[in-house]
């Protein structure tokens, strides 16, 4: 019964998807705060080669009057239907590491259909882990670096970048249902709510997609390129900085926040390995030099014959 929501497969594909990567679930229709999940699916559209395995049926899943679909009329015609898509793809990150990628609308209907049918594809790939991030407005100031809200299993992850541990009773997204269905089964799952400055919610938030990537960076081991996202951000905020200060209001709103934000955070620890004391995350040439460096220490430790003892690193 679940097999019937899918539209179409390719079936060759299917067959060489690789066992044991990683998926990440990129659903909009959910809370999205600084535009982080359309920037993450523009992202991957864009560096990542998305190959199509399988495609979800919208005439199904969509309610079209909730959200319709975009089309384009040309003077006295019709052109450029774009319906909307929900499928699931294989993809690769920087260095060529594949990892499935659930992209497009969220569901409106049959949401125990549809995740049943997504844990039965974790099961048949032996997903590794299951991640996700969206964001939430929150009043913090855009000066300080974007914390999350970590849930999930990985107790590491939520022990290192999980600032705001609430609870509450909330909407649930189809993508909470997922999380909670992948926790009660045991497999491994990881979702990341960031808290993005509530002035800038309704903007593409740049630095919103460089913490998201960090995220899934951490989580899945993969490696994404980071610095086209980097400088659309120093753009990004010199044009905030500059509105701002042009307004004594909003000069002692920031301040207010800064100064909040700080008490608040004087006590927590850091949130990564990765990220500098000041929230900055390492580049694509740092990560590089990084790799090569640490490649390099493994050459010098297998060129000891057996009788050797390699030195220990420090």
């Amino acid at each position: 019964m679940a097999e019937r929501i899918i539209e179409s497969v390719d079936g060759e594909l299917r067959a060489r998807v690789p066992k044991g990567l990683p998926l990440l679930v990129v659903l909009g229709g959910t809370s999205d705060a600084g535009g982080v999940i359309s920037q993450l699916g523009e992202y991957l559209w864009e560096r990542c080669g998305m190959d199509e395995i399988l495609r979800f049926d919208p005439d199904l899943l969509l309610d079209y009057r909730s959200r319709r679909p975009l089309i384009t009329f040309d003077e006295d015609h019709f052109t450029d239907y774009e319906p909307e898509t929900l499928a699931l793809y294989l993809a690769h990150d920087e260095l060529g590491a594949p990892f499935l990628v659930l992209h497009g609308f969220e569901p409106d209907f049959r949401w125990g259909q549809f995740i049943d049918q997504i844990l039965l594809l974790v099961d048949e790939f032996d997903v590794s882990v299951t991640t996700w991030s969206h964001a939430i407005p929150m009043p913090v100031p855009h000066t300080r670096p974007i914390r999350a809200t970590v849930s999930g299993t990985r107790e590491d992850l939520i022990e290192a970048r999980s600032v705001w541990k609430p609870t509450s009773k909330l909407p649930a997204s189809l993508t909470h249902v997922l999380e909670y269905r992948l926790q009660q089964l045991g497999e491994d799952v990881v979702g990341f709510a960031l808290l993005v400055p509530h002035y800038l919610s309704n903007t593409d938030f740049p630095d919103a997609l460089l913490t998201s990537l960090d995220g899934i960076m951490a989580a899945t081991g993969l490696l994404f390129a980071t610095d086209p996202v980097r400088d659309a951000n120093r753009e990004y905020l010199e044009q905030v900085e500059r509105q701002i200060s042009e307004n004594a209001e909003s000069v002692d709103m920031l301040r207010g926040l800064e100064a909040r934000y700080d008490a608040y955070m004087e006590d927590q620890t850091p949130p990564s390995p990765l990220v500098g004391e000041d929230g900055s995350l390492p580049t694509a040439d740092q990560l590089a030099s990084e790799l090569e460096r640490f490649l390099a220490q493994q050459r010098d430790g297998g060129a000891h014959g057996s009788g050797d003892s390699p030195t220990p690193g420090p």
